[in-house]
């Protein structure tokens, strides 16, 4: 786990500090880093450049005492012993500068009482990695009754800039996942026990009934049955639920140092198939009601957990609506009743109602003047759908008529601030022949959209992650958009038969001129934080540690005095001088009828790649969203005449046939074949 952790951390360029007691252990890790990063480059996710940059970014140590007192933030991830972790934070409560943040990464201990044991618990939060930490992209972090507001804050940001998507939680044992998933291997070990089914009948039941690619006695095998066992009767102990105790033959095998052995036969009756659905299911509904009855987290957030940190398909949550409320109630019941504890009240009032759970995707936390606005759909890239669009519209409602709130900052959960509209609701409506909802959704996004354009708050986007298509139209709409490092933009819509549909095409050109806007739209290039800076996509780039602070200096100077310059923050950046002269008026009808504009040389790097980029675009949509890039110059000062063009051809362009084959094909996975109709 710590070798895992380093690496994530020197991937998004944190320079790290590896320690361990003995140097063999550190080159130990730095070889399984090593193995990591060599087949990340047979894979061709890295270059071996790259690799080299990563590794010389992390530097091994020998000994907690020789930690740079100047550290930030300092990880520890020790095998999960209270004495041994506490010796460990007092070396580094003795060693660090009053400034650095200490974490521990327990998936079990109370983070309270580590806390306390640590010197500085104002500054101390648990973290709980997945497995492995520099592929799964969940991370809990658990903030002691004493941590700070200030250290809770700069750890999320630190997880949100390795591309975590992160949940807060309560001190409770078990946390968020471990709760509900331990115990459901542990049951899955008591049908095994009472002779209900084999392995792999159990295994083959759990996938179909959870949408899974591994049942329990599999991740057991895969993971440690030792870990399954220890994780099990920490929770037996700690919530006085016997039922969790380890199962005999768990304790056996655990004890011989094998592994499960699971056949290939997987086939049983269908009420045997009932008896094991039933009471894995009832295990997780029971103890996922808990959770939240508890406020560790919220519903959200425990499907999250399920869905990004154990890769289920569905959340419990989710599971519960797909079958019913009401049946999943029976299920928990009948799991409590053996358990023998009871059920929080909400869950069987849902299940009188006859109504499903409705999910929140839009949390609001208020700070002082300040309110920021979380687009919480991680798993999904924050991705625009219906109901985050509604929601956030409501949302800024309530917020532009708040006389307390001055500034509103808008940030995406996880690594992306917004990864565009849900694509495959443009497909499924235009499969069904029902264009007038894509209009209606379009509609209201751009009076969303209006909601924060209109605003009389100070509005900032934190696209300190990626921002895809919706995404950065949405950023487009706030007064300044604060990036860092991480920050990715780009408009792919050409490439997938349609045109930006939420102003797109029109601040883009009010904000950085015609020819980069065509530069950016036409060709679907991308950007990153420094080009984006440059044009002034980003209004402020800054380091990871300093957006924070940035947020609040832009919170006290307030609303810009020229929100659309018209022209690149740097006119003198390469890209700015290319798209000037390659994008300009005079060589537009060469570029959409595929041609080498006069005076450029076909073979250049830089004019050979737009030419690529332009040839792969649907010929339809390039045409219309150039169209309406002119338009946006046309209609300069009057921003709501020119989205109101953006928006009356909407039509034009989702009835024709390459733009239901650009969007198939974005999520079938294949590259599109456009016919121009």
């Amino acid at each position: 786990m710590g070798s895992g952790i380093a690496q994530k951390s020197a991937q998004e360029r944190f320079n790290v500090q590896m320690v361990d007691r003995e140097e063999k252990w550190v080159e130990r890790g730095q070889s399984i880093i090593a193995t990591l990063l060599g087949e990340a480059v047979e894979r061709r996710i890295f270059s071996e450049a790259q690799v080299e940059e990563i590794q010389n970014r992390i530097k091994g140590i020998i000994g907690t005492e020789n930690v740079n007192p100047k550290t930030d933030l300092v990880i520890e991830a020790v095998f999960e012993d209270f004495e041994i972790k506490n010796e460990v934070f007092t070396t580094l409560n003795e060693v660090c500068d009053k400034q650095t943040i200490l974490a521990s990464n327990t998936s079990s201990l109370s983070v309270n009482k580590l806390a306390e044991a640590s010197g500085r618990p104002d500054r101390f939060v648990g973290l709980h990695f997945f497995y492995h930490p520099a592929k799964n992209r969940l991370i809990e972090i658990i903030p002691a009754e004493t941590t700070s507001k200030e250290s809770l804050d700069a750890v999320e940001q630190y997880c949100k800039t390795i591309g975590k998507v992160v949940i807060v939680c309560k001190d409770r044992p078990g946390f968020v996942v471990n709760r509900f998933f331990v115990p459901w291997l542990n049951e899955a070990c008591l049908l095994l026990e009472e002779g209900v089914a084999t392995t792999a009948q159990i295994d083959a039941v759990a996938c179909e009934a959870f949408e899974i690619g591994m049942g329990p006695f599999a991740l057991m095998n895969l993971t440690g049955p030792p870990i399954a066992l220890h994780s099990t009767n920490y929770l037996a102990e700690q919530l006085k639920t016997p039922r969790y105790t380890g199962a005999q033959n768990l304790c056996d095998l655990v004890e011989k140092g094998v592994m499960w052995e699971i056949g290939d036969e997987t086939d049983c009756t269908e009420e045997i198939a009932t008896v094991i659905s039933e009471r894995l299911l009832g295990q997780v509904f029971a103890v996922c009601s808990q959770i939240v009855a508890e406020e560790i987290c919220s519903m959200e957030d425990v499907d999250r957990g399920a869905k990004v940190g154990l890769r289920w398909m569905k959340g419990p949550f989710e599971i519960m609506n797909a079958i019913g409320v009401n049946d999943a109630y029976r299920m928990a019941t009948a799991y409590a009743t053996l358990a023998e504890f009871d059920l929080p009240p909400f869950f069987g009032t849902k299940a009188e109602s006859g109504h499903a759970w409705e999910f929140n995707y839009v949390d609001v936390e208020l700070t002082g003047s300040v309110a920021t606005v979380r687009l919480n759909r991680p798993e999904a890239m924050n991705a625009l759908n219906e109901t985050l669009v509604v929601q956030l519209g409501s949302v800024l409602d309530d917020l532009n008529s708040n006389n307390s709130v001055q500034t509103i900052v808008l940030e995406g959960a996880g690594k992306a601030f917004v990864a565009g509209a849900d694509v495959k609701f443009f497909v499924d409506k235009l499969r069904a022949n029902a264009f007038h909802d894509i209009y209606e959704f379009t509609a209201n996004g751009h009076a969303v959209l209006n909601k924060l354009e209109s605003s009389p708050k100070t509005t900032i986007a934190l696209t300190t992650g990626l921002a895809l298509g919706g995404g950065l139209e949405l950023a487009l709409a706030c007064d300044y958009r604060i990036g860092t490092r991480r920050s990715q933009f780009r408009f792919p819509e050409t490439n997938i038969g349609i045109y930006p549909g939420l102003g797109g095409t029109q601040r883009t050109v009010r904000i950085c001129g015609v020819e980069a806007a065509r530069w950016a739209v036409l060709a679907g290039n991308f950007m990153d934080s420094k080009i984006a800076s440059a044009l002034g996509i980003l209004t402020h780039l800054v380091d990871p540690a300093d957006v924070n602070s940035t947020v609040l200096t832009i919170a006290n100077q307030g609303k810009p005095s020229n929100k659309y310059p018209g022209t690149p923050m740097n006119t003198e950046h390469p890209v700015a001088k290319f798209a000037s002269s390659f994008f300009s008026d005079a060589n537009i009808p060469a570029l959409l009828n595929g041609s080498c504009p006069e005076g450029f040389d076909e073979d250049d790097r830089n004019v050979s790649r737009q030419l690529k980029s332009l040839s792969r675009t649907a010929p339809i949509a390039l045409r219309m969203a150039s169209k309406l890039l002119d338009e946006a110059v046309q209609t300069d000062g009057n921003l709501e005449a020119g989205l109101a063009l953006e928006l009356s051809s909407l039509e034009d362009i989702f009835c024709t046939a390459d733009a239901l084959e650009g969007l198939s094909a974005l999520i079938e996975g294949r590259r599109p074949n456009y016919t121009n109709q």
